[in-house]
C-alpha cells in the first residue's frame, strides 16, 4: 500500500510560482509512474502532468505545457510539481497520484493523495 502527502499549496499572485511535493511512502517508489491531477468543485478531475519511473518519459497537458515542470527524485521518495506563471484558471486542488510500473494521462492510477489547495489570484 502506497500512502501519498501532497504539500505546497498555498495563495499566489497570478504570474507566480509554486512548487508542490508529493512524498511517498509504503512501496518501492522508483517502480512507480507518478501523476498530478487537479480538480475545481463542479468539474471533473483534470490530467497535469505524469513522469515515469526513471524520470524518462514526461507528459503534460497542453494548458500547462511551458509553464509547469514535472519531476522526481527517487532518493527522497518525491516527486514535484514546479509550477511558474501562474493563471487565476490554474486555481484548483492538486492531487499526486500513482502507478506500478506504468506512466499513463488518464485517471487509472491506484493510489491517491488527499490533495493541496492552489488558489491564484488576478
Amino acid at each position: 500500500q502506497v500512502q501519498l502527502i501532497e504539500s505546497g499549496g498555498g495563495l499566489v499572485q497570478a504570474g507566480g510560482s509554486l512548487r508542490l511535493s508529493c512524498a511517498a511512502s509504503g512501496g518501492t517508489f522508483s517502480s512507480y509512474g507518478m501523476g498530478w491531477f487537479r480538480q475545481v468543485p463542479g468539474k471533473e478531475r483534470e490530467f497535469v502532468a505524469a513522469i515515469s519511473w526513471s524520470a524518462a518519459i514526461t507528459y503534460y497537458a497542453d494548458s500547462v505545457k511551458g509553464r509547469f515542470t514535472i519531476s522526481r527524485d527517487n532518493a527522497k521518495n518525491t516527486v514535484y510539481l514546479q509550477m511558474n506563471s501562474l493563471k487565476p484558471e490554474d486555481t484548483a486542488v492538486y492531487y499526486c497520484a500513482a502507478r506500478y510500473k506504468v506512466v499513463v494521462t488518464t485517471s487509472r492510477y491506484d493510489y491517491w493523495g488527499q490533495g493541496t489547495q492552489v488558489t491564484v489570484s488576478s
